[in-house]
């Protein structure tokens, strides 16, 4: 603290966290060459004088609302910020994996995942199955009966409980869809094969995307055949389903085909992508957004059918998401390493209101957190998984897990990162604090 008056910044350190947390307000000086680790130690040690058993934790701090992500000088330059007033700095848990979980390996390249049940985590892989992984650990059950890779795999009921009835459907290379039930709360030490209660068929081509809606009856596709397809989860007799299921229960040791199952076809089709529909999310009842290789996002009314908003980027999309500032942003990466953020809020523009560049290769998956409007994770094939805060336009943390491409990556429990990739394998980046 002894250095050239000059090169100081008087600062004043504020935070929301809860008080074992909350360091003296008076303003102090600090060299002006400092940046998020320095006042990170410096908030610690201010922790440490009024609480010897405090134990270090990084932070991040904010100045009017955006991440300070140079050092103090050159961030108060950049933002014309005069160096003799007090800076107000809050300071917040700072955003990355404090842990690496053990990987879970599969035969072939994990090319989905869902991390929306806080008890399983859905995979789907090259080899054709998918497989459910109890706290992502142990791989309880192998769902089979597609004959291609599976690119697309949705938890249907979100299952908050741990045990009890799981519903998911998978989306396949072999131009169908598969719908699952099965008890999840058997404890045992292998996986149980599953085989599907009911297939949907319509698509021509490979089925690339999958939506769930909100009160989870009905589910869309998309394909390499330009088209959406909407199906109806249960068909219109439950009774045939009950006794699917009882029948496909006697013999489900049999290796021969399941005479038992239910075929589902599309209650409507939504028409206007030209290319592969490569990804889509249903963020309320009426509401799905698609994107495309078309390098189109477009807004659909499920009631109508009809085409209500499009947008065209310049580049083919292979991921797409809605979260943010009252779910009303859209997120989508594709065939250039910028993840790229939408208001369609505001109209006559399609600009994006934000945008990150720091992979080096094609977008394969971004995801919004479940609870924070400010977060986001990407993955891509330069083997990387970003997480990114909408304040600053540099990534939080970058986890290096994979060895080769990254081709699908989710949030789980709100703390976790998950993602698959071309390694063949399922990694889990957990501990990270998002307030």
């Amino acid at each position: 603290m002894n250095a050239d008056p000059s090169r100081q910044v008087r600062v004043r350190f504020f935070t929301k966290l809860p008080p074992p947390l909350r360091a003296p307000p008076a303003a102090i000086a600090v060299p002006a060459d400092l940046s998020r680790m320095g006042l990170s130690e410096i908030v610690n040690s201010l922790l440490a004088a009024a609480e010897p058993d405090h134990e270090a934790l990084p932070f991040d701090f904010l100045v009017d609302g955006e991440l300070v992500r140079l050092p103090l000088q050159q961030f108060l330059l950049a933002k014309g910020i005069s160096a003799e007033r007090v800076l107000e700095l809050e300071y917040v848990k700072a955003v990355a994996p404090r842990k690496q979980d053990e990987p879970c390996p599969h035969d072939d390249w994990v090319s989905a995942v869902d991390g929306s049940n806080p008890s399983f985590i859905l995979t789907g892989c090259y080899d054709g199955l998918a497989r459910l992984w109890k706290d992502a650990a142990i791989c309880t059950q192998i769902l089979e009966g597609h004959s291609g890779a599976i690119t697309s795999t949705r938890f249907i009921n979100k299952g908050v409980e741990t045990e009890g009835n799981l519903h998911v459907v998978t989306g396949s290379k072999d131009r169908s869809l598969r719908i699952y039930k099965f008890d999840a709360s058997v404890s045992m030490d292998y996986p149980k094969r599953v085989g599907a209660y009911k297939i949907l068929r319509g698509h021509t081509s490979s089925v690339q995307s999958i939506a769930v809606d909100p009160s989870q009856d009905m589910l869309c596709s998309g394909s390499w055949d330009s088209t959406i397809k909407l199906w109806a989860v249960e068909g219109s007799e439950e009774d045939g389903d009950a006794v699917s299921l009882k029948k496909r229960r006697m013999n489900s040791d049999s290796s021969g085909p399941e005479e038992s199952q239910l075929e589902g076809s599309a209650t409507s089709s939504l028409l206007g992508h030209t290319q592969c529909v490569s990804a889509l999310t249903w963020p309320e009842q009426q509401t799905i957004y698609s994107a495309s290789w078309d390098h189109s996002v477009r807004q659909w009314d499920v009631q109508t059918a009809k085409e209500t908003w499009n947008m065209f980027c310049g580049k083919a999309l292979n991921c797409l998401d809605c979260g943010g500032d009252g779910s009303s942003l859209i997120a989508a990466g594709g065939s250039d390493p910028v993840l790229r953020v939408w208001d369609p809020r505001k109209p006559g523009t399609l600009a994006p209101v934000f945008q990150f560049s720091s992979h080096s290769s094609w977008i394969t998956a971004c995801k919004w957190h479940p609870s924070s409007w400010f977060h986001l994770v990407s993955s891509s094939f330069d083997g990387k998984v970003m997480l990114w805060d909408l304040r600053t336009a540099w990534p939080l943390a970058s986890v290096d897990s994979h060895k080769d491409k990254v081709l699908c990556a989710d949030w789980w429990k709100g703390d976790s990162v998950i993602s698959g990739g071309a390694d063949s394998k399922l990694c889990i980046a957990s501990g990270i604090e998002i307030v």
